[in-house]
């Protein structure tokens, strides 16, 4: 029913290797830069919402964003700390580590937010404080 709220679903926090196979797939192939295995994470029309950057639409637009992303890093790693699952909706918890090119190391925290679609993401919004990161660089 239109303007209706959406149906509540109680979330739970479950250990990593309790979490969403696609998720822990996500962040095994940005972590090792697998672009092949990333590619296959996406269901067809999927959604990319990241801070700081225009919605992605599509496998090929989130592949294009993923590109370039970690172009500031030598090194990086998404730590996942927490995931909250509730439905098909999976909230995670992240510690991203980075080592610039000049050597330097900077930690933050960041949150994703996976919409599922079966064993794939169908929206994903990454979420941090970009301000502070851009200083950082």
């Amino acid at each position: 029913m239109p303007g209706s709220a959406p149906e509540y679903v109680e979330g739970h926090v479950v250990p990593a290797e309790d979490a969403p196979a696609v998720a822990r797939a996500y962040f095994d192939s940005i972590n090792s830069e697998n672009w092949e295995q990333l590619a296959g994470v996406w269901a067809d029309g999927a959604e990319l919402l990241a801070v700081g950057a225009r919605p992605r639409c599509g496998r090929d637009e989130i592949m294009e964003f993923y590109g370039g992303i970690f172009e500031p890093w030598s090194a990086h790693m998404d730590q996942p700390t927490r995931f909250v699952v509730a439905g098909d909706l999976v909230f995670t918890e992240i510690e991203f580590t980075g080592v610039t090119h000049d050597g330097r190391q900077i930690v933050f925290p960041a949150v994703d937010v996976f919409e599922l679609a079966g064993d794939q993401v169908r929206k994903l919004s990454i979420w941090y404080d970009l301000t502070w990161v851009r200083k950082q660089l």
